[in-house]
């Protein structure tokens, strides 16, 4: 009996359990990888944008030079958060420095979603794949004692071999869990020290805009 057999041999349960398990390594390292793509840039962006913006010597000036070097749209939502437009609406009520607040507020709410993209998804795979995996381990072994206590005799050998081979599911689902639960904690380190960056930006933003007409 090799892996494939056991598949095919455990019923629909064995083979839910391994399609599930394919479809979330799938899922995971596709995320992984745009993920990991997407926070190496965003670094850098983010990096470059702020220091550009300083070096600008007007809001609209800053904005330009800013869309060059801002390819994720990180830090150019914040700056055209502070074109405030809402006249005549709650949303202008209070001094300059209320109003900047809530919009700045809410772009970085929107930016830190984007950031935060597929970490759901790598933590539910990071913490129930091992799950899956040992179910498709029970079940292959059950299916494995059945057929074993139907030829009749049992030996050690005919034991050992199937429920060895059923073990592979706990395997499968640790190797599909464990990229997910590192590039979680990664990412996570990654996604902090950008959110601190842009909640920097956005602070020092606000502080240099309600200065003026204040």
């Amino acid at each position: 009996m090799n892996f494939f057999s056991l598949m095919t041999q455990g019923g629909v349960v064995s083979q839910l359990v391994a399609v599930l398990l394919l479809a979330m390594s799938v899922a995971s390292w596709v995320v992984i990888l745009w993920k990991a793509w997407l926070l190496h840039r965003a670094l850098g962006d983010v990096a470059r944008s702020t220091a550009v913006f300083w070096q600008s010597v007007s809001i609209e000036e800053a904005s330009q030079k800013v869309a060059a070097f801002d390819r994720e749209a990180l830090v150019l939502p914040l700056i055209d958060a502070t074109k405030l437009r809402a006249i005549g609406t709650l949303g202008a009520a209070g001094d300059r420095a209320q109003q900047l607040t809530r919009v700045l507020r809410d772009a970085l709410h929107a930016i830190l979603h984007k950031l935060q993209f597929g970490q759901v998804l790598l933590a539910t795979v990071g913490s129930t794949a091992p799950f899956v995996g040992l179910l498709g381990t029970v079940w292959g072994i059950y299916h494995a004692l059945i057929g074993i206590a139907s030829a009749g005799q049992i030996t050690i050998d005919k034991v050992s071999g199937p429920v060895g081979e059923a073990l592979i599911m706990t395997a499968a689902g640790l190797a599909v869990a464990i990229p997910a639960v590192l590039a979680y904690n990664i990412f996570g380190r990654h996604i902090g020290r950008i959110e601190a960056d842009l909640e920097g930006f956005a602070r020092d933003l606000r502080e240099l805009l309600a200065g003026h007409r204040g």
